[in-house]
């Protein structure tokens, strides 16, 4: 037989099994039984070639149609609760994460975000009405208040890196052009005529890293207590209002001109001055360490069934690539390679102290800011 007879008989074995084909199709339409039993009746060739292309191509509908359904995952959503100062960072953060996770897992994932007073956002997550599923607050005192209330478990300090602290920063004074008051140390904001624009403890976070440089600078450097407490109330003295956070106290400063020196984070200062508000600032050589810790929620990313996403999410923040964005903010990173890489940029600071050196939080917490404790005193005392 020669190559063309071959390829004609082929042509015409093609457009037979074809034909029965359609026909199938159309009988199935009609009678699924008796299509069968029409099939199996004719023992022929073409029919069986027929009836393993109709299922062949069933098969390959179904599972082609399984495969598309489970390529893509339903999209999820996660809530990030975060003091003020953050949102810089996490803005340049989220979008990598978001990119990463879709390369690696094709899903979406789309953040929703709240930022504010790390006390005020504390009391939010714990009295319902922001179902976080990560939070990154400004000081560990906040997330323990939430695992307090049933939210968090235990020990969530060792579920991440670096005892769950993700970003650092010190405490910084800014002044106004020139200095005119003189303002370098913290025993200059007693000074008299001396207005200090500073946070509530009540709200925020950074009011609470304030309080504790205020007086750590006496206890720790040979002052004993009762040498800190009548500094501590000097300076609140000199406090004409306590703003809500961090960045009402900036803008307080900055954009409306109030008080003759503003206390806050080094990394709110810079950032500050990048956004064209460039006032001369000190480090103080005794300061403390801020340390800023990020925490999954577990009531509620079980409640909303995104504990995969938030824990990859939360392990991406302490990341190279996460830490480098901490870092051009001016937050002083907690990832090795990061911290060498800037290290030079950050001014030396003689004393460095930590929460620890005061008690640890427990011990800050009913010594300082529980009901009538050191900060009421110092607070009605001012007021006096």
């Amino acid at each position: 037989m020669s190559k063309s007879q071959q390829l004609t008989q082929l042509s015409k074995l093609l457009s037979e099994v074809m034909a029965y084909v359609m026909k199938a199709l159309q009988a199935i339409q009609l009678s699924y039984k008796h299509t069968i039993k029409s099939w199996f009746n004719r023992h022929t060739v073409q029919s069986f070639v027929s009836l393993f292309l109709i299922g062949a191509f069933l098969s390959i509908a179904v599972a082609s149609c399984s495969g598309s359904s489970s390529a893509s995952k339903n999209d999820v959503k996660l809530k990030l609760i975060s003091f003020s100062v953050t949102k810089a960072a996490h803005d340049q953060i989220i979008p990598k994460f978001v990119e990463k996770w879709k390369q690696e897992h094709n899903q979406n994932v789309t953040f929703e975000q709240s930022y504010g007073g790390s006390g005020a956002q504390a009391a939010a997550v714990i009295n319902g009405s922001q179902e976080a599923d990560i939070v990154h607050l400004a000081l560990p005192l906040d997330v323990s208040k939430i695992q307090q209330a049933g939210l968090i478990k235990s020990g969530w300090e060792t579920e991440a890196p670096r005892n769950g602290i993700v970003s650092k920063s010190v405490a910084a004074i800014v002044t106004r052009e020139g200095n005119p008051k003189g303002i370098n140390t913290w025993a200059d904001l007693a000074k008299d005529g001396v207005k200090v624009i500073a946070a509530n403890p009540r709200t925020s976070g950074i009011a609470i890293w304030e309080f504790l440089a205020f007086w750590g600078s006496v206890s720790l450097t040979g002052g004993d207590e009762a040498t800190a407490l009548n500094y501590v109330t000097k300076v609140y003295k000199n406090t004409p209002v306590l703003t809500k956070d961090a960045r009402e106290a900036s803008d307080l400063f900055f954009q409306k001109g109030q008080g003759d020196v503003l206390i806050n984070y080094e990394n709110e200062v810079i950032l500050a001055g990048k956004n064209g508000a460039k006032l001369p600032y000190v480090v103080p050589q005794v300061n403390i360490s801020i340390d800023n810790p990020v925490a999954i929620v577990d009531k509620n990313v079980d409640k909303h069934g995104t504990r995969e996403v938030a824990q990859a999410f939360v392990d991406f923040l302490y990341s190279t690539e996460a830490q480098r964005e901490f870092a051009k903010l001016q937050y002083r990173p907690v990832n090795p390679t990061v911290t060498q890489e800037v290290a030079s940029k950050y001014p030396l600071i003689k004393t460095l102290f930590t929460s620890q050196d005061l008690g640890g939080w427990d011990i800050i917490q009913k010594k300082f800011f529980g009901d009538g404790a050191i900060f009421d005193k110092v607070q009605a005392s001012s007021k006096a």
